[in-house]
């Protein structure tokens, strides 16, 4: 399992992009003897396991992209990998943990195989491309393998997908109801007149527009919207406009992330968006073209569902191994399978011992680290949760 992992974290691959990877994981699945589909939702690969007795249908998930991000840490294995993302060169890291989540479901279908016989059900292995957003105007990996038939002819009662997260190695973090927030892309274009750098009277200037907006912004989670029924974030990720120093340009393009946790606020937000930009942008003589896209709805455990699966892991890892938590405002586009399928999410604590929270770097920074050992946490979860289903015993 580490070695599978170090492979994939030494040649990552960007979203819909993961050919490398989807090759290893198919030709693991078929050294297994499991009826393989691969291609779906373009580099995706679907593994069907059928056990020795009748019994549910369950899936399991893990995604396998990773991320536009140049690794800073020193791991002998470390990431060298380049490609282009949003017409830019950039570096290519496993920052968020995919790596590990590939090949924790790998040995998991190495374990689950081994004991096809005993089992009493089928097994859906979902090796999910482009979880990190949706490509403009097209569909993100977990739509889009719904989309393309994931489940084929099958369907399962239940499903569970696990994402490494900096908390205790050997924990895993398991919450019922919402668990991490809704995450939509929004991208804003502000249009002023171009002019001498030296006569901004003559003009209109859309690089100090821009800023007033991304400043009034910032008040829509703070002054607008109630922060304990509806907390959400909004961040302005990339801002590009110019090309020389003494030029005022015509237009200025933004970037950035909505982040909501409870949907019945998602549109009265996304209005207060839409009318701070533009006005703001009023105020200055400049115009905002705005358009906002939907890239993952809140992932919700159910509770009922949660109870169970949260016994099955206390059963194989302990009672002190399985902790709470209150929902976080990263997405994840696990939700969409819950739309589907009755589904849990859960984290599993990848730090270092003597490494708090606090101290790690967060998922998707160049230093992002993984003490593998906590990845048998992971399996030792996921197969507990598998076998709670088609172990062939009643829980």
């Amino acid at each position: 399992m580490i070695a599978w992992r170090r492979d994939f974290h030494e040649h990552p691959e960007l979203s819909y992009e993961e050919v490398r990877t989807a090759r290893v994981v198919a030709a693991h699945l078929r050294s297994l003897r499991m009826d393989v589909r691969t291609g779906v939702a373009q580099t995706g690969v679907v593994g069907v396991l059928r056990g020795g007795r009748p019994g549910p249908v369950i899936a399991l998930r893990a995604d396998m992209d990773a991320l536009p991000v140049t690794e800073e840490g020193d791991l002998p294995f470390r990431s060298h990998a380049r490609g282009h993302y949003n017409g830019q060169d950039v570096g290519i890291m496993h920052a968020c943990g995919h790596d590990t989540h590939v090949a924790v479901l790998m040995a998991a279908a190495t374990v689950l195989a081994a004991q096809r016989e005993n089992l009493a059900g089928t097994v859906i292995f979902v090796f999910q491309p482009s979880e990190e957003g949706a490509p403009p105007g097209g569909l993100g990996g977990a739509r889009r393998m719904l989309a393309e038939n994931v489940f084929g002819d099958l369907q399962p009662e239940a499903m569970f997908g696990l994402h490494a997260w900096p908390g205790p190695s050997g924990a895993v973090t398991m919450i019922s109801g919402p668990m991490m927030a809704g995450s939509d892309r929004i991208d804003i274009t502000v249009t002023g007149s171009q002019t001498h750098g030296a006569q901004p009277h003559a003009g209109i200037d859309p690089i100090v527009a821009s800023s007033q907006i991304i400043n009034a912004l910032q008040t829509v989670p703070s002054r607008q919207m109630d922060a304990v029924s509806s907390p959400v974030i909004v961040t302005i990720g990339m801002i590009q406009g110019g090309v020389r120093y003494n030029i005022i340009p015509q237009n200025v393009q933004m970037q950035g992330t909505l982040r909501y946790l409870n949907p019945e606020t998602r549109e009265r937000f996304y209005e207060r968006i839409r009318r701070t930009i533009s006005e703001t942008a009023a105020a200055t003589g400049a115009t905002a073209e705005v358009t906002i896209t939907e890239n993952a709805i809140p992932t919700v455990n159910p509770p009922a569902m949660m109870t169970r699966t949260r016994a099955a892991v206390v059963r194989a890892l302990g009672e002190d191994a399985v902790q709470g938590g209150q929902p976080v405002m990263p997405a994840e586009d696990f939700a969409y399978f819950q739309q589907a399928v009755p589904g849990v999410f859960f984290f599993y604590g990848v730090n270092p011992p003597g490494v708090t929270a606090a101290e790690a770097a967060p998922n998707h920074n160049p230093r992002f680290f993984v003490h593998e050992p906590a990845m048998e946490t992971a399996l030792r979860a996921m197969l507990a949760v598998s076998l709670d289903r088609v172990g062939g015993e009643q829980p």
